[in-house]
């Protein structure tokens, strides 16, 4: 964090990404006991990613869908980020180790500051129990039809989770993270 920063202008707040396709994930459904429903699982290769990020004090969630995870995509999704956080206010965003959120050739905005989490640590951010959430409910058991659908049924369940600051909070809280 840069100096002289009061630890009562900042919001914690958490980012990763998620590969939602045609490969997805197949999860388990009610049946008739000695049954064994047949689900339908694609075999292309058709994704795109969504950027999510989270402040769970606040209730706030900023995000976007790209066609690829890289550092153009954090780049606008750190605009966005930019623009979420609270006026008069720094963010520290907790990121993973992944190659395009240290790269040096990200403009990060003044206000924002970048927080790697330790390697091989995907349990601390909260933002994966989001993807858990989202591919349970609206990205498993289904096919899509082109990147077109994909895209739309990214920013649809990613609408609907950010519209619901009370489940960010919830889902999304850690005791650890805080600046008192």
């Amino acid at each position: 964090m840069p100096a002289g920063i009061d630890a009562k202008k900042v919001e914690i707040w958490f980012q990763d990404e998620a590969r939602v396709g045609q490969r997805g994930t197949v999860s388990r459904i009610w049946a008739q006991k000695g049954s064994r429903p047949r689900i339908v699982r694609q075999q292309q290769f058709t994704a795109a990613y969504i950027f999510g990020a989270v402040c769970p004090e606040n209730g706030k969630a900023a995000g976007l869908v790209m066609p690829k995870a890289n550092t153009e995509g954090v780049q606008g999704h750190l605009d966005i980020i930019s623009e979420a956080v609270t006026a008069n206010k720094h963010a520290l965003l907790i990121v993973d180790r992944a190659a395009w959120h240290l790269t040096e050739k990200l403009n990060i905005p003044d206000h924002i500051t970048i927080m790697p989490l330790p390697p091989y640590s995907p349990e601390l951010n909260p933002v994966e129990q989001i993807w858990q959430q989202l591919r349970r409910t609206d990205f498993s058991n289904r096919c899509f039809d082109g990147c077109a659908e994909i895209v739309s049924v990214c920013c649809q369940a990613w609408n609907e989770f950010a519209k619901c600051s009370q489940s960010i909070h919830q889902l999304c809280s850690r005791e650890w993270a805080t600046l008192e």
